[in-house]
């Protein structure tokens, strides 16, 4: 989870991101204003405070928009970039409820773009290639892209609505990239793009979402300073690339059945000593890795080798440091990876560089940088 989250924030502050965190729980005025209270209120969960009514957020755009408003912006600052890991509650029907792809509280993934109107397909062009970016990153290259168009609830004419949905359309189609669309499933207040993952099964999950919105920036009052020196009103695009952090790491389990690629694994090492004479060196080996930056993991018990192993493998941990009397006395590791390959013997220090090249998003082997190597090997 923390992961991906470092992940996220490196690539949001590459493009020009701003992080902020929001409150849980906002005043339901806030969300009268945003049209929550009346188009999505089945979905969110109330509470009366010292007399007052509030709702725990289900979204963080209006929590966001508040950032925004603290003080008067100008063209110089848009676009204005800002990303939240946020948590967000919704009520769902607990007959939907379905393992980390659906729950009621969850992460998001969340950024909110202000910019000018003639910047807005721009700005959607450039989400779009940073989540296939990303998605690539984590192994993930058939995807399906859906632009959701206006729902029998909306709020908005039918003119402003079609407008939105056509800067989709072309952010889309100048990437070159096919799409397909779903008739009535946009939000409430704006179309939006979907981006839907086939998992190793072959069922496919909606994470990524690109969405338009004209109506929350007119509804809360949000305003720059244009060139002009007047006030006008910018426009807003809400994108998550994860979606929920939960759900996307419920599909990477089950992609990878739970054998992660080196840069996210949770535990990327684990030093065995065949016995207790080993310990006191694989307790140093153990701290200098760790202290190189590898997620690491040491086995003391008095389980004999061959089940301290078969532990590792079980919990897919990338590499397995077999230290015996050798290798304590030269200095030195046995390397063995997950599937069973045994790398034999070899100096500290050249493993530790091994795993530092390996350790970077994107590359998907073991013992390789090579992207054409097939499997771990």
């Amino acid at each position: 989870f923390n992961l991906l989250i470092e992940y996220n924030r490196k690539k949001n502050e590459e493009r020009g991101y701003v992080e902020i965190s929001t409150p849980q729980m906002l005043v339901e005025d806030l969300w009268k204003t945003s049209g929550h209270a009346d188009y999505y209120r089945e979905n969110m969960y109330f509470s009366e405070v010292d007399e007052r009514q509030f709702a725990v957020k289900p979204m963080n755009c209006p929590g966001g928009v508040l950032v925004y408003k603290e003080e008067l912006r100008s063209y110089r600052d848009l676009p204005m970039r800002v990303s939240e890991f946020g948590l967000v509650h919704r009520h769902e029907l607990s007959g939907v409820l379905h393992g980390l792809f659906r729950v009621r509280a969850f992460t998001q993934d969340d950024a909110h773009i202000y910019c000018s109107y003639d910047d807005l397909t721009d700005e959607i062009a450039n989400i779009v290639e940073h989540t296939i970016e990303v998605y690539k990153d984590f192994g993930f290259e058939e995807y399906v892209i859906y632009i959701a168009t206006r729902p029998e609830k909306a709020i908005g004419s039918l003119e402003i609505w079609e407008k939105a949905t056509s800067i989709l359309t072309s952010a889309l189609s100048r990437l070159g990239l096919d799409y397909k669309i779903k008739e009535g499933e946009g939000v409430f207040y704006g179309p939006k793009i979907e981006f839907n993952i086939k998992d190793c099964i072959g069922r496919h999950w909606q994470i990524g979402t690109v969405q338009v919105d004209f109506f929350l920036p007119e509804r809360f009052g949000v305003e720059y300073i244009g060139a002009d020196g007047e006030r006008h009103t910018p426009a807003m695009v809400h994108r998550a690339i994860f979606g929920s952090l939960e759900r996307f790491i419920g599909i990477l389990i089950e992609q990878t059945t739970g054998a992660f690629p080196v840069w996210i694994a949770p535990t990327q090492a684990i030093v065995l000593p065949i016995t207790d004479n080993q310990n006191e060196y694989a307790s140093d080996l153990f701290k200098r890795i760790k202290s190189e930056g590898i997620r690491s993991e040491i086995d003391l018990s008095s389980e004999r080798l061959q089940k301290k192993i078969r532990n590792a493998q079980l919990q897919k941990i990338p590499y397995m440091l077999v230290v015996g009397a050798k290798e304590a006395e030269e200095g030195k590791v046995a390397v063995r990876l997950r599937d069973g390959t045994d790398l034999g013997a070899m100096p500290v220090a050249d493993f530790i560089d091994t795993v530092k090249k390996l350790n970077k998003p994107g590359i998907q082997n073991l013992w390789t940088e090579n992207p054409d190597a097939k499997g771990d090997l």
